[in-house]
């Protein structure tokens, strides 16, 4: 059996997951070359400390999801088995109107009961179009399961009657969903409204920072690990193998292998050269189906005191300002830390607009967009930093119409079997997703190399 030649396009968590699971699975031998366009692996994994003081905070991915209530959680699985410890997350609370709304009391309190009525309807009926299963199977269900609520979200929340009840759910699931409403499909936007209640998924992130899963993951594979060397074309080499053409300090490269997996963001796709025409137009089909860009800005300020701990008690909370953002206690995130630090998720249009502007006109924005009884805390300011993410997730995860699993990991499976994708925009937009993704690849590939097939025609290839 002779040596396999893998490349893997991207050092994000797409293609660490998609090397330490091909050490797991591929039985015949192999040699993996990563190609990383910038100087570290990780991608969206960010974990960020400030200059003023040794606090840590998430300046990518903020949590993980756990299904482990419902099914089998590869991720949570792949956390353990890296040595990682799962700290949960959890927040309750919505601020509208500098309203602090923890529960339906709250809500009648403040709004009445037609709003609460208008509230409980949508729940009810939210919950009625998808069980906890079909939540946790959507990525994976019948593509005809998700066009029977492929109509526009807007569409589905404008029959709430009470204006008030719109605007809370908007504003709840605006961070999750990246893009607006209108944007989205009717069961995306079911999916991101119902993993706010913990019977259908919980929050973790991880001890130490969320950028530990890429460090592990790193440090366990066997490969060639190529930093800021970009990939600028990929094609055939007309020996049955798919090649690579990469730069790097003013040098080009140029490689066959006998497979390729891309683990690229979306938009870095556009970027590449693919050849020949037959690929081409397959990848060009590819972003099509995908290309519904989402955005997203992180605002991060450290303070000399956690003067916020009276109103958010808990992780996080969503917050009515930039069209509905997430506002983390980010220092929450290690029990024993003495630091003071909240973390603003803004997303959609309004972080694309605010992307634009400089990083200290968008710290004193996050700074104005506090509560009324959590004002006082701009006094408290010593630093901030700002992360942008414009184009970097998914409005549209799984495609409309969702295409079937081997469809969307091999866009051209005639002349290019060997060639797979794999991305967290092919599932739902999350390292969950991600997983998932890279599971489907590597195993496709696994039975690929141990029956040889890989010398054989591309007939024989078809999965």
């Amino acid at each position: 059996m002779r040596l396999l030649n893998i490349a893997i396009v991207g050092g994000g968590p797409g293609g660490l997951m998609t090397a330490y699971l091909l050490q797991q699975q591929l039985t015949a031998p192999m040699h993996v070359t990563l190609f990383e366009a910038s100087e570290r692996l990780g991608g969206k994994l960010q974990t960020k400390s400030f200059v003023k003081a040794s606090a840590h905070y998430e300046a990518g991915a903020a949590e993980l999801y756990d299904y482990s209530m419902i099914d089998e959680d590869p991720l949570k699985e792949l956390v353990g088995e890296l040595g990682l410890f799962a700290i949960p997350m959890g927040g309750s609370s919505v601020i509208l109107d500098n309203r602090v709304l923890t529960n339906l009391d709250d809500i009648q309190e403040h709004f009445g009961t037609e709003v609460l009525e208008a509230l409980t309807d949508f729940d009810r009926q939210a919950k009625a179009s998808m069980s906890p299963r079909e939540f946790y199977a959507i990525g994976h269900s019948d593509p005809s399961f998700s066009s029977a609520s492929a109509g526009r979200f807007d569409t589905a929340l404008q029959n709430i009657r009470e204006p008030t009840a719109q605007r809370y759910i908007e504003n709840l699931i605006h961070s999750d969903l990246a893009t607006e409403p209108k944007h989205t499909s009717i069961s995306y936007g079911l999916q991101n409204y119902l993993m706010n209640d913990p019977t259908y998924t919980k929050l973790y992130s991880i001890a130490g920072g969320n950028q530990r899963l890429s460090h592990e993951l790193a440090s366990r594979i066997d490969a060639t690990v190529l930093l800021q060397h970009t990939v600028t074309a990929i094609g055939s080499s007309g020996r049955e193998r798919v090649q690579v053409t990469s730069s790097a300090h003013g040098h080009t490269r140029v490689d066959d292998f006998d497979f390729v997996v891309i683990a690229l963001p979306m938009n870095h796709l556009t970027a590449l050269h693919f050849h020949p025409p037959r690929l081409a137009h397959a990848m060009r089909q590819h972003h099509a189906c995908y290309n519904h860009p989402a955005h997203y800005l992180r605002v991060t300020i450290l303070f000399d005191r956690p003067f916020w701990r009276s109103v958010l008690t808990d992780h996080f909370l969503m917050l009515d300002r930039f069209g509905g953002c997430c506002l983390y206690d980010e220092s929450a995130r290690e029990p024993e830390s003495t630091a003071a630090v909240l973390g603003w998720l803004i997303s959609g249009q309004a972080a694309l607009e605010m992307s634009k502007l400089d990083n200290d006109a968008l710290i004193e924005q996050a700074l104005g967009s506090l509560p009324d009884s959590l004002s006082c805390g701009r006094h408290s300011f010593i630093e901030g930093s700002v992360h942008r993410w414009v184009d970097a997730v998914n409005a549209l995860p799984g495609g409309m119409p969702p295409r079937g699993l081997d469809e969307r990991h091999q866009p051209e499976p005639v002349d290019h079997p060997n060639l797979f994708i794999v991305g967290d925009y092919l599932f739902d937009s999350t390292l969950n997703g991600v997983l998932d993704s890279a599971t489907h690849v590597t195993g496709w590939m696994a039975a690929l190399g141990a029956s040889d097939s890989f010398d054989k025609s591309p007939e024989t290839l078809a999965h």
